[in-house]
């Protein structure tokens, strides 16, 4: 009951407001140039373990847009409102397809080399000469498992996440068009253990309106766009987290548990 009087109290306060999202908005736009589509490599590579060329820099750049991200939802006035619990069960969720929307935000381009970990036949002609039994390769986590011990991220799941950063550069999507969609991706009422279920579901539900009323405000004449930047955040369902942070986090800081970083970070003053 008292949640759902905070909800009221700040469905109240986003309605002075305008629009909860209008607020957080910067008045200028960003413009990007529009980039080529990915390359397609042979399907009989994606299984190629790669890493990042220079993760320092990459690591620095991804750690600057986590913190950005952050910030940018401690913003929402709306989001302030909902319990501890609420708002940590949200971020915990969506950290990662939020991550890569400020990727492309802020244009960090990947580049990748190809690691030289062992084939499995490199393992099988290894353990023969070793007179040993070859050990198949670990498999990769379920979605939203941890991983134990060290993973390069396949050629195809460095692939998924270079073809999503194309998607939104080929698209020059605006500041706004980026706090809509982080907007949507950020209230998601379909996670279990929420309280709040039908009040995020209608925040969601506004960012997607007021994605569709900008579109058609600004682009008139491409009737097709809010279709192509719903693709966008369907794109980035096929992107695991953990992928997310073995490549940008693991580099850097090791094995690290993105729960315990995040809940630090949420409650710190970005």
């Amino acid at each position: 009951m008292a949640c759902a009087e905070r909800c009221c109290r700040c469905c109240a306060e986003g309605r002075r407001h305008g629009s909860i999202l209008y607020s957080i908005l910067r008045s200028e736009e960003r413009a990007v140039p529009p980039a080529g589509p990915a390359p397609r490599g042979c399907p009989c590579g994606s299984r190629r373990r790669v890493a990042l060329r220079s993760p320092q820099v990459a690591c620095k750049a991804a750690s600057a847009v986590l913190v950005k991200t952050l910030r940018f939802v401690q913003n929402v006035p709306c989001f302030q409102e909902l319990p501890l619990e609420e708002q940590l069960l949200l971020v915990r969720s969506c950290w990662a397809p939020l991550l890569l929307l400020g990727l492309a935000q802020e244009r960090v381009h990947l580049e990748t080399v190809e690691s030289a970990e062992p084939s499995m036949l490199q393992r099988i002609l290894t353990a023969r000469q070793q007179g040993e039994q070859p050990r198949p390769p670990a498999p990769a986590p379920a979605p939203g498992r941890p991983h134990h011990g060290p993973h390069l991220p396949s050629a195809g799941e460095i692939q998924a996440i270079k073809g999503f950063l194309a998607k939104c550069w080929s698209l020059d999507i605006s500041t706004k068009e980026y706090a809509y969609l982080k907007g949507t991706v950020l209230f998601n009422p379909d996670l279990p253990g929420l309280q709040c279920t039908q009040y995020i579901e209608g925040l969601q539900r506004e960012a997607q309106q007021a994605l569709n009323e900008h579109v058609r405000l600004i682009h008139r004449g491409d009737e097709a766009r809010f279709a192509k930047l719903n693709v966008v955040l369907s794109l980035l369902r096929s992107i695991n987290a953990n992928v997310v942070a073995e490549l940008f986090f693991r580099p850097i800081i090791g094995a690290v548990n993105m729960d315990d970083m995040l809940l630090e970070m949420l409650c710190a003053k970005l």
